[in-house]
């Protein structure tokens, strides 16, 4: 019984931190960028480009990343909100074991799905820059911020 309940808390914690992240990932402060738009990730293609001083195969490789990241943005959050999906678990006097299950399948089914993809033209983009390139992108990586976001 011990065992079940630390998996069960496990999956449901798994849960809320995908559901979390999902929300995070959607969210549009003041002043935010709709990541959705293409003009959203036209100007954020366009900062990164400048940051990097990217060529413009470079750009259509960063292009090509940003449409597989939404692409898959858009594949883990699902036809359905996320938040409503979450908190349906909990609507009744006891949470929906059945519905946590299918809800961590189905966005782990999205992420197998679509990983290959954004792996694929994350390294086609980062193998294809110049080592000073590189070095800025594991800088900036390591600072932990968002390319599109500050600075």
């Amino acid at each position: 019984m011990k065992r079940f309940i630390k998996k069960t808390l496990l999956g449901l914690f798994g849960g809320a931190l995908i559901v979390g992240s999902l929300g995070a990932c959607s969210h549009r402060g003041p002043g935010g960028w709709n990541e959705s738009s293409p003009e959203s990730r036209a100007r954020i293609v366009e900062k990164i480009g400048s940051r990097l001083d990217l060529d413009a195969a470079q750009k259509q490789k960063l292009s090509v990343l940003a449409d597989k990241l939404q692409a898959q943005r858009a594949a883990l959050r699902g036809a359905t909100d996320p938040r409503a999906a979450m908190m349906g678990l909990f609507a009744g006097s006891k949470l929906d074991q059945a519905g946590a299950k299918k809800l961590i399948d189905e966005k782990t089914t999205a992420i197998q799905a679509g990983s290959p993809e954004v792996i694929a033209a994350a390294a086609d983009f980062f193998d294809n820059l110049r080592p000073e390139q590189q070095q800025k992108v594991r800088e900036f990586m390591e600072r932990g911020r968002r390319w599109g976001r500050h600075g």
